[in-house]
């Protein structure tokens, strides 16, 4: 099996190690070793297993090792994955069993992406790098995704949605049809997106209204 390390302690972190856990369980892939954060010191220990460094000793790691990049903000997403230079590290994409793939081979997938427990995929589905689709999410037809975007759970992207990079699309929220998505878009939990949005503004209620 082979080495895996998770990036973030804090919740999702821990939620992704019992997300190897389960994986482990269909397939035994992941030797998980511990924790890499740059918020509490080495040794620290968490439910799931120790902080065993950060990104300085991530760097220096000498030896072939794999990183999920378990963060809940894209902007600190990609912010971590430009810290890590070191060439020994990859970004697995970490896929709960329990993922619904209508058509496998119809969906293509990057790096380092994470999709929890109960999510749906249908057909024609491009995902980028760094991606995070959380629990019982639900991806329509022809979707595409760029980096770094964060779906929370329970959130519903129907046929035809194209987005780019470091959207948050909070618990619950819904996504229509065919809507263009930018940049740093940000869609409150349980609102309805159903228009082409506007880079770097937050958008809230049903149907979602531009906020700031």
């Amino acid at each position: 099996m082979k080495d895996i390390a998770i990036y973030g302690c804090g919740g999702f972190g821990r939620e992704v190690a019992c997300l190897i856990e389960r994986i482990n369980e269909s397939e035994p892939q992941w030797n998980f070793i511990g924790f890499y954060d740059d918020g509490h010191e080495k040794g620290f220990m968490t439910d799931m297993g120790p902080v065993i460094g950060n990104a300085d000793d991530l760097n220096a790691v000498d030896k072939p090792l794999a990183i999920a990049i378990a963060i809940g903000s894209p902007k600190t997403v990609k912010a971590v994955r430009e810290k890590i230079v070191n060439k020994n590290i990859e970004f697995p994409n970490l896929i709960d069993p329990s993922t619904v793939f209508l058509k496998r081979e119809l969906v293509k997938i990057g790096e380092g992406n994470i999709i929890c427990q109960n999510t749906v995929l249908s057909v024609n589905i491009t995902i980028g790098d760094f991606n995070v689709l959380n629990f019982c999410s639900s991806v329509g037809h022809d979707v595409v995704f760029g980096k770094y975007n964060v779906v929370m759970p329970g959130v519903r992207i129907s046929g035809g949605t194209q987005m780019e990079n470091q959207n948050f699309f909070g618990a619950q929220s819904v996504v229509l049809q065919g809507v263009k998505i930018g940049n740093e878009v940000r869609l409150a939990a349980s609102s309805l997106l159903t228009r082409k949005t506007k880079d770097k503004t937050l958008y809230i209620g049903v149907p979602a209204r531009k906020m700031m």
